[in-house]
Order: structure tokens, then sequence, then C-alpha cells
């Protein structure tokens, strides 16, 4: 989505307005059209957009709770810069904290709840066979949903919580650093897995487990790249 496909009318409230332009920036970041580390100047969105400031720190404010634009007092907002040693601990905690998830939702998995995984996966491989910067944001949601869908038959609040913001995480690192574009999740490796979890095999569920985090960070390019300034990169 860039500028030109975007018109208010004079009855466009403010918070449509707020979702249009986050909507349109969150392009831009995902597609790498906006580098990590870019500046996201208040005054400069404001006029590109032609809206008032307090609707673009609303917008900003949604990128921010996203995870994907880090605000720092008295400098602005930017967008979010994970470095190569913070993708490696979000690896490195996954791989401590999916075995125990494993290890809980093949105590709970059920019929039911394994038919609903099958279902998931028929999605994903819909997302993976699409192509463009709408199919790979699909994608890489459906890939960490499933994720967290194992998280959630574990049965653990606190777990599914810690996990929620893991493959948040993960999905910004994915989204910026991952050389395919997409997650490389790899909907043979989740079928392995269900596989595995309806076979009531822990120990081979573990093991494909932490070797399917390994798939997706050997994908990962932490080299950084020359973005686009602000207005060239919403096309403009």
């Amino acid at each position: 989505m860039s500028l030109s496909h975007i018109s208010f009318n004079p009855d466009t409230s403010h918070e449509d307005r707020a979702q249009a332009i986050r909507d349109t920036l969150r392009d831009a970041i995902v597609d790498r059209r906006l580098a990590p580390g870019t500046k996201l100047s208040e005054a400069e969105v404001g006029t590109l957009f032609e809206v008032s400031r307090t609707v673009v720190r609303a917008a900003l404010q949604m990128l921010a709770y996203e995870g994907l634009v880090k605000a720092e007092r008295n400098r602005g907002a930017f967008v979010s810069n994970p470095t190569p040693d913070e993708a490696r601990q979000v690896f490195a905690s996954r791989r401590l904290i999916e075995p125990g998830v494993v290890d809980a939702a093949i105590e709970k998995i059920t019929p039911a709840a394994a038919k609903k995984l099958r279902e998931h996966l028929v999605e994903e491989s819909r997302h993976q066979l699409e192509r463009g910067p709408t199919a790979r944001r699909a994608e890489i949601k459906a890939s960490g949903d499933f994720h967290l869908m194992l998280a959630a038959l574990a049965g653990n609040a606190i777990l599914e919580k810690f996990m929620d913001e893991l493959v948040a995480r993960s999905s910004l690192v994915i989204a910026l650093y991952g050389r395919s574009g997409v997650s490389s999740c790899g909907h043979n490796d989740h079928a392995d897995l269900l596989d595995a979890l309806e076979a009531k095999d822990a120990a081979k569920a573990r093991a494909l487990m932490l070797r399917h985090l390994d798939h997706i960070e050997a994908d990962l390019d932490l080299r950084m790249k020359e973005g686009l300034a602000l207005k060239d990169a919403l096309a403009l």
C-alpha cells in the first residue's frame, strides 16, 4: 500500500486515518523498504499523509505495540532494529521453551485438536504458494500462529504469554532479515512435528522442534542493508 492508495474524506475519523497510516508504514517496514533504524518523524509523516501529528502519533503507537517501531524519549520514533545478538537471543529462548511446549502439548492433544492443526497447515500451504507482500506477511503470521496454537494446547497461560511475545519478536526478525522473505518455517517441518505429536513420540517431537528452529534461524541474513528514504519507501 502506498500513499496513492489512501484518500481521506472529511468524515474519516482520526482512528481510521491512523489505522490507514499504520497499515502503509507497516507494509513498508515488513517489505524492507524502510530499513531498521529509520527515523519516522511525526512532522514528515504528517506532511506526507496530510494529517495532524496527533493522528501520526496514534499510528506510530500502534506500530510500537506490535514491536515494529521503537519510541525513544527526546529522539522520536524509529523502525525497530533488533541487533544480531538480540535475534540470536530470541531463538535461543525459543530453543529453551518450545521443547517444553511440545512435552505439554503431547499430553493434551486430542483428535479434534490435531484436526484443527491439520486444517491450519492447509492454510499455511496456500500462503506458501502465493506471491507478493500480502502473501508473505500472511505466511509469516500463519507460521507463527502454528506455534501459538501448540502453546495454547499446552494449557499453561503463563507459557502461552511467553510464547506470544517470542513469536512476535521472531516475526519481526524474520520479516526484516529473512533471506527468503518468508518465515522459512516450512510446511513439512510443521507436518512432521504434528505427526510426532499425534504418535505421542515426545523425543522425536522435541528433536523436530529444535531442528525446525535451526532452519528458521539459518535463513536469517543479519547484515545491515541500506533502506530508502521515507518518501521513496512510500512510493511517492
